[in-house]
């Protein structure tokens, strides 16, 4: 998927303009595509449901639909076109396994007029947008489709193994063609849903090499900025509770190792950030503009199909950052170092680029004039270890580090003040510990403890002399959390306090009265 266009902006241009790809207007492969999976889709409803086996995953059915219709496919005003379907078996254990039934598929796709989104990217291709915002459809090049074939077996695999993944979800492949020309195109989830308003939109490699968005890119209403830009606007990161960020940096780790398995780099992190305190402005601008209340989708209804259910599948929230809201539509909570609450929408996409040899060659090159470890195409280990360690570092904190937890006080308690005494003593002889053990088990304070361990009144900087033992388990938890104190300045003084209470009882020198 290209880096930028799920933006969810419509194509911008002149209305009487039409884009065209490969010499075919837009407006003809929307309706190919449309007249093309409602038969294959609608024909295959026909056949059994069955396991899944390695032939399924190259089989290629075929369907000729001319303009003037035919006794299994309907007439319509396009050119004759020969719609071609991968694996038509394969794909639709797919859509099964994200709950996609056969109707809700069709509907989505057949019922309304495909939206064509802008693509800032350099691919140069097509991209559409359902009119329920669940999926995207675009059009890739014969060597991103050959390699999502060969892809597939692997890619089954996986998601039988773990189907809550940030990867992109392919629900079918296709081919439409026409006048000698073959246009291939493939269906996937919808990263950033379009009702949801997204006031930043980044693109992250973890490569700084020209990451940067393009002036023309800047100028649009809703642009799609790179690695540089985030790290100037966000230069603190995103910051998530404890449960939602090891359950991100869970499934990017484990996403990454599998792109790495199938020598895949050059993909990137589609990141939308939602800022929820802007919310209400969006929403009396958007009343007042464009779209009624009464189209406006709810969530999505795919399973797994929103960032949230992605990484914890559904029914969970980010422990109290938001409360469970309809509204959100899937989006992970987080903060930002402004303490913001936001919602972010995120993917990994563009991955079918595999490591082959014209992209060894592209980063040899580069790697000659600029600093090879800073341009995004790499070898896929390298880039898979520099992206986690982008998103572990620079991106994505947990949101304890915004704030110092007071929850650290729970060790003001006997139990805790019994552990740090115990420490203390036990480095300065075997021979004391059972003797603190008794007096602590009395009950006696934290400065007799002391006295009787150690033989020495001489530090009154550590140990008060008549300390309470409310005030003898705060200073335990002031010693317990400062190991820097304890490791550094306390030894030398042990040494020394110990030698010089050896001194003190040392017997006088018996005297020569004669």
């Amino acid at each position: 998927m290209s880096s930028a266009a799920e933006n969810g902006d419509a194509a911008p241009g002149k209305q009487n303009e039409e884009k065209t790809y490969k010499k075919t207007a837009s407006s003809a492969i929307k309706g190919a595509i449309q007249l093309g999976i409602g038969y294959t889709v609608g024909n295959l409803t026909s056949k059994p449901d069955r396991d899944v086996l390695m032939q399924d995953f190259y089989v290629v059915e075929s369907v000729f639909l001319p303009s003037e219709g035919s006794n299994l496919t309907p007439a319509h005003h396009y050119p004759d076109f020969r719609f071609k379907t991968y694996a038509p078996l394969a794909f639709r254990y797919f859509r099964e396994l994200f709950g996609i039934k056969p109707d809700d598929y069709l509907y989505s796709i057949c019922s309304e007029p495909l939206i064509e989104l802008s693509n800032p990217g350099a691919s140069g291709s097509l991209f559409f947008v359902t009119s329920d915002d669940e999926f995207i459809i675009k059009t890739v090049q014969h060597k991103e489709a050959e390699f999502l074939q060969k892809l597939l077996p692997g890619y089954y695999m996986n998601l039988n193994q773990n189907p809550r993944t940030l990867l992109p979800k392919f629900y079918g492949l296709y081919c439409m063609q026409s006048g000698g020309i073959n246009i291939r195109i493939v269906v996937m989830n919808n990263v950033l849903p379009r009702f949801m308003r997204m006031h930043f939109t980044y693109d992250l490699k973890g490569s700084t090499y020209k990451r940067r968005a393009s002036r023309k890119e800047r100028e649009k209403s809703n642009p799609t900025f790179k690695d540089l830009d985030f790290l100037q606007d966000m230069h603190e990161g995103l910051y998530f509770d404890t449960e939602t960020y090891n359950a991100l940096m869970k499934t990017l780790q484990r996403d990454c190792r599998v792109l790495e398995s199938f020598k895949i780099m050059d993909y990137s992190l589609l990141l939308g950030i939602h800022i929820l305190d802007h919310s209400l402005k969006d929403k009396e601008e958007e009343t007042s503009q464009n779209v009624p209340d009464a189209k406006r989708p709810g969530m999505q209804k795919v399973l797994y199909s929103t960032a949230m259910e992605s990484i914890q599948g559904p029914g969970k929230s980010g422990d109290g950052i938001i409360t469970e809201n309809p509204e959100t539509m899937g989006g992970i909570p987080a903060k930002s170092h402004k303490g913001e609450k936001l919602l972010l929408f995120m993917g990994i996409i563009d991955i079918l680029q595999s490591y082959r040899l014209m992209k060894k060659l592209e980063h040899s090159w580069k790697a000659l004039v600029y600093d090879g470890d800073t341009v995004s195409v790499h070898r896929p280990s390298f880039y898979a270890d520099r992206f986690l360690k982008f998103m572990n570092s620079r991106v994505f904190k947990k949101i304890q580090a915004l704030k110092a937890s007071p929850s650290k006080k729970r060790c003001n308690s006997i139990a805790a003040l019994k552990a740090t005494s115990q420490e203390i003593v036990s480095s300065i002889s075997q021979e004391w510990k059972e003797e603190k053990h008794d007096l602590l088990t009395e009950g006696q304070s934290f400065s007799s403890l002391d006295e009787e361990a150690l033989g020495s009144r001489h530090r009154p900087d550590l140990v008060p002399s008549t300390a309470s033992l409310f005030e003898a388990a705060s200073l335990a938890t002031t010693i317990s959390s400062s190991s820097l104190y304890v490791n550094e300045h306390y030894p030398h003084d042990r040494t020394t306090l110990y030698s010089n209470s050896k001194r003190q009882w040392r017997p006088p020198k018996p005297v020569d009265e004669t």
